[in-house]
């Protein structure tokens, strides 16, 4: 077990590209679901705004 982990010797570089790639890819998941929480505020203070006039 200890040798899947060293990984002859580029352990730090392969756990490092996973780090990376796992940071990608939730950047991937969670940016589309801040965005539309933001655009959903957006549009209900546009709709207040147009209630009001």
């Amino acid at each position: 077990m200890n040798e899947f982990f060293h990984m002859g010797g580029y352990a730090f570089y392969v756990w490092t590209s996973y780090g990376l790639a796992l940071l990608v890819l939730l950047a991937n998941v969670l940016s589309p679901i801040l965005l539309k929480k933001k655009l959903l505020s957006q549009l209900a203070r546009r709709e207040q705004r147009a209630g009001r006039s």
